[in-house]
């Protein structure tokens, strides 16, 4: 699995992920366009879309409407460094009798993401390339009068 991150106009990303391109942006109170998600924005989305797929699996193998359900969400920021420091799952399931109901819940938890994120991967972070020392740049023309 690969996405490749370009820098976009202005404060946007754009992602890209096979034949799909995402793009990340920051709310106007932030000097942003406001085009797209902010990164955290779209993290919390790909949590919730992560756990909607493993959701509407559970119900439609059991004959339940996946259109009825709706997940929320949502997520504190804080901390030392500043980072996410809680995320809630609320999930919306009217009609849905008590196991069911239950299902579903473990259905969500069954997400990759979620998975994920209760057992962090370790994350590497590295320059592509290497740099190759050249020579040193020349001196930029003096103007002279």
């Amino acid at each position: 699995m690969q996405v490749r991150v370009r820098h976009g106009k202005n404060k946007q990303s754009e992602a890209f992920a096979r034949f799909h391109r995402v793009v990340c942006d920051q709310p106007f109170d932030e000097a942003g366009s406001d085009t797209g998600m902010t990164p955290p924005e779209l993290m919390l989305a790909a949590l919730g879309c992560c756990a909607m797929h493993d959701a509407s699996e559970y119900l439609k193998t059991r004959h339940l409407a996946p259109a009825e359900v709706e997940l929320r969400v949502t997520a504190e920021k804080g901390g030392r460094p500043t980072r996410l420091t809680e995320i809630a799952i609320e999930v919306d399931a009217p009609g849905l009798g008590i196991r069911a109901r239950k299902g579903l819940l473990r259905a969500v938890e069954t997400c990759l993401l979620h998975r994920t994120l209760k057992d962090p991967p370790k994350v590497r972070i590295a320059m592509a390339t290497q740099v190759v020392e050249g020579p040193p740049a020349a001196e930029p023309a003096r103007l002279t009068s």
